[in-house]
């Protein structure tokens, strides 16, 4: 069901690991070992009390590579819905990719437009939401973060935390396309939207 909703006008994608939660064990199945950031509920909460849609896009090749499946994700990623619940907010919406092109398992082990810096999430987004591409935002820690929002038309920050000083060196010499803002941390994301971009 296409869930059209004007309340809001603008709205800000996330990566789920390395950006608002901790990347340490790798691909998660368990949704015990998931942990989202300290830091995270706060800005998160500063964000949608701006009026921003709330949207995780995550990719998720270890179904592709037989990691874990669809269900499995779905308990990982209610997890993750309950853990940010209770720092008093709530997501819009959670996008992942599940594709992986040297993936094992059928059918998704092929490239796809959903798998960031593809933008079908983004595409998906839209359907469902009304907002504007040109005043909103995607964080992320990687390359592929920063490509997307580039792709989609988004304006695009870098967090230093998960694989952010890693993927920014890289940028620097080997990317073309570079973020718009690099910051320490998600909550230093959204001060930096809210006070500059309000």
């Amino acid at each position: 069901m296409i869930v059209k909703n004007t309340d809001f006008s603008k709205a800000v994608f996330l990566d789920r690991d390395g950006t608002i939660s901790s990347d340490q064990y790798g691909y998660i199945a368990n949704p015990d070992e998931y942990k989202i950031y300290p830091n995270t509920g706060a800005a998160l909460r500063i964000l949608q009390d701006a009026g921003f849609y709330l949207f995780i896009v995550t990719n998720q090749s270890g179904i592709a590579r037989g990691y874990f499946d669809t269900a499995t994700l779905d308990t990982v990623h209610n997890r993750m819905r309950e853990l940010i619940h209770t720092t008093g907010t709530d997501l819009d919406s959670v996008y992942y990719s599940p594709y992986y092109k040297d993936g094992i398992v059928e059918p998704f082990n092929i490239e796809h437009e959903d798998r960031k810096p593809g933008i079908g999430m983004f595409q998906r987004a839209r359907q469902e939401y009304s907002f504007r591409p040109e005043q909103s935002w995607m964080i992320g820690d990687r390359y592929s973060d920063i490509a997307f929002g580039h792709n989609a038309g988004l304006h695009t920050i870098l967090v230093m935390t998960g694989d952010g000083q890693h993927e920014f060196t890289e940028m620097l010499h080997t990317r073309e396309i570079r973020p718009d803002f690099i910051v320490p941390d998600v909550l230093a994301a959204a001060q930096l939207i809210t006070t500059y971009y309000p």
